[in-house]
């Protein structure tokens, strides 16, 4: 079965990019949104990613014949490198155009939403009591062939396939940050996964020009955020508990290894949101006094200023300049 018809749930960060790569590949693609002020919120970040991605090739366009090019074209968005030609890049931009215009749909009835979706892709903050709320108000609405995936970050599906009304078609689906260039996509099934399903999803990850990375059995965080989590919550705790600046941190990160960003502009990037509820996960949040306590209270007083990273213009750092 293909998977063409897709439905986001949510339009934050991760969703609109997930959508529009789908869009992007010819699939037809349908935000359910939960307001008008989410639709006021959601159409600026597909407005945003879409043109980076064209700008993107674009900028891949200029390389081709450049020994640099291999390193630096947008993965996501050319398959075949050593095959690309001005012509072949041009024809990508003008279908880009396109599809974006005519496959992407905005629609605040869930069940209109999800009427005929092939695959669903929740893409919701990391709440656990939100995600089973979405997931018990979807069961009944979904057609019977539908595939539900999460894009959790940390949270297992084992902890929320009772709640889905389809155990064995639920599984994970975790897609990097700017996914048109760093195309990964972490398949996790959990013990109720159907083995067809799972190898389903693995194919609709390459369909959608992402490179599938199977894990063989649950982990919170996956591969990608097993490793970047501590990563992050180290260099918070040095910020929370007064032992450098966020800026001396960062320049500390990216002199010593070569990596072209620091901890606290990568949280920019995810969004410190979405940091903040993975931090109150921590079984410390609430005692205080203690690190993950001191990080909570640091977040929460950027995100009450609005200060929630490059989507809002300013996070640790100002993008309004």
């Amino acid at each position: 079965m293909e998977l063409k018809n897709v439905t986001i749930i949510g339009g934050g960060v991760l969703g609109t990019q997930i959508g529009l790569m789908c869009a992007y590949v010819g699939k037809d693609v349908t935000f359910w949104l939960r307001s008008e002020s989410s639709v006021g919120r959601t159409t600026p970040k597909l407005e945003r990613y879409g043109e980076l991605m064209i700008t993107d090739l674009l900028t891949a366009k200029a390389l081709i014949g450049s020994p640099m090019g291999k390193f630096v074209y947008p993965k996501g968005l050319i398959r075949d490198w050593e095959a690309a030609t001005p012509e072949c890049i041009d024809d990508l931009v003008a279908k880009a155009k396109e599809r974006f215009a005519d496959n992407i749909h905005i629609e605040l009835d869930l069940a209109k939403a999800l009427a005929d979706a092939d695959v669903v892709i929740e893409a919701m903050a990391e709440d656990p009591k939100a995600k089973v709320s979405i997931y018990t108000d979807m069961k009944d609405l979904m057609p019977e062939k539908t595939v539900l995936l999460t894009n959790s970050s940390t949270l297992l599906p084992s902890m929320f396939a009772e709640y889905t009304g389809r155990p064995e078609k639920y599984l994970a689906l975790h897609f990097a940050n700017t996914i048109w260039k760093n195309n990964t996509a972490e398949v996790m099934g959990h013990p109720g996964t159907d083995p067809k399903i799972y190898d389903e999803t693995v194919k609709f990850a390459d369909e959608i020009n992402m490179i599938p990375l199977q894990l063989h059995k649950e982990q919170p965080g996956y591969i990608l955020n097993s490793m970047l989590v501590p990563f992050l919550s180290s260099a918070q705790a040095l910020l929370a508990t007064g032992v450098a600046d966020f800026e001396t941190i960062d320049k500390t990160w990216e002199l010593a290894t070569g990596a072209p960003a620091g901890p606290f502009k990568i949280l920019d990037i995810v969004g410190l949101e979405t940091a903040y509820n993975i931090n109150q996960m921590k079984p410390d949040a609430a005692a205080e006094g203690s690190v993950s306590n001191l990080i909570g209270k640091l977040l929460k007083e950027k995100i009450e200023k609005g200060e929630t990273g490059v989507n809002a213009g300013k996070g640790f750092y100002d993008y309004k300049k």
